[in-house]
């Protein structure tokens, strides 16, 4: 798959979730062959790009091709300024958010409840496509909600604006991350349109992906939840869909050493303050997939331990002397 003059290595993308895609967590999804990651959503308020949030969010230091970057907002001239600073910053591909369905993002009507005016959606479009000269993607959903489902609209309006890949999650705003994904929806965008389409939505297999794309004709699959706590998901995917077999679950003693290494990447990139709340959420995705349980009181003392020296610590003892108990 191409986006613009960039050829992806494979058909797997990892999706940009706010508080997850940070730059620890992408170079990880990178350890295990995803073809392209997208960072966390950043702001086009211009007002906002000195927070701390935002500072972290923008480094692309160091990041492989293609560098790809997610923008939100709502104002085309704000919109197309912040995807020329971006592409300053090193971003080699932007993407328009108009999927996310958070009430805090829709509330401002930014995100999917952009689909609802599909004036403005054309508006934001033409004017960052004119502005920069990086390929332009957008992601949305199938519509605001099940009575009014325009995604095949939309997937039109933004190849006339020159967008040149489009992200469809196969559920309306209104319908969140509940209920069955309208895989024929996605099929409908991909035949309507002459660019890429990428379909996204509980694909959380090496066979579900296959048959995703059987389905819908899509030029490449985007991974979100699933692959949280089970980065070599995006491996075994990528795997499965070029040479029919996926590749093997890593070793214990494999695992253990890329969850120390991600988490204490998280403490070196944030700082111990931050960087030990913000690895929690990881360390539970992380053991919710491992083979022994994890006791009850050690999993709270890592989850209210203030010192990342202790966190890495408990953390390590205990996934060490798993991997000693699934050998014996």
């Amino acid at each position: 798959m191409h986006i613009g003059p960039y050829q992806l290595a494979n058909p797997v993308i990892a999706a940009p979730m706010a508080g997850v895609t940070d730059k620890p967590y992408r170079k990880v999804c990178r350890q295990f062959g995803v073809g392209m990651t997208v960072s966390e959503m950043l702001t086009s308020q211009f007002e906002l790009r000195e927070t701390t949030k935002s500072k972290y969010r923008m480094d692309l230091g160091g990041e492989p091709e293609p560098v790809a970057i997610q923008l939100v907002g709502t104002e085309p001239e704000k919109i197309a300024q912040a995807a020329k600073f971006n592409v300053s910053n090193g971003a080699q591909i932007v993407d328009i958010n108009m999927g996310c369905p958070a009430k805090k993002v829709c509330k401002k009507a930014a995100g999917s409840a952009l689909l609802s005016n599909e004036s403005l959606v054309n508006e934001i479009l033409k004017t960052v496509v004119a502005a920069v000269d990086t390929p332009v993607t957008v992601k949305i959903r199938t519509g605001a909600n099940p009575a009014q489902r325009n995604a095949v609209i939309i997937a039109k309006i933004a190849e006339d604006a020159g967008v040149q890949a489009i992200t469809v999650h196969g559920r309306t705003r209104e319908c969140k991350f509940v209920g069955a994904v309208e895989y024929d929806t996605i099929a409908a965008v991909k035949a309507a349109v002459s660019i890429p389409v990428v379909a996204n939505g509980d694909i959380c297999t090496p066979a579900q992906a296959e048959q995703v794309m059987k389905q819908t004709g899509a030029d490449a699959v985007m991974i979100g939840r699933a692959a949280q706590g089970q980065p070599w998901l995006f491996e075994q995917i990528a795997s499965y869909l070029i040479t029919g077999k996926a590749t093997p679950m890593p070793s214990q003693k494999n695992r253990t050493d890329v969850v120390m290494d991600h988490i204490n990447a998280i403490h070196q990139f944030y700082g111990e303050r931050l960087g030990i709340r913000l690895a929690r959420k990881h360390i539970k995705w992380y053991l919710q997939y491992w083979d022994i349980a994890i006791p009850i009181e050690l999993r709270n003392r890592i989850s209210v331990s203030e010192q990342a020296a202790e966190q890495l610590d408990l953390l390590n003892r205990f996934l060490v002397s798993s991997s000693s108990l699934i050998a014996a």
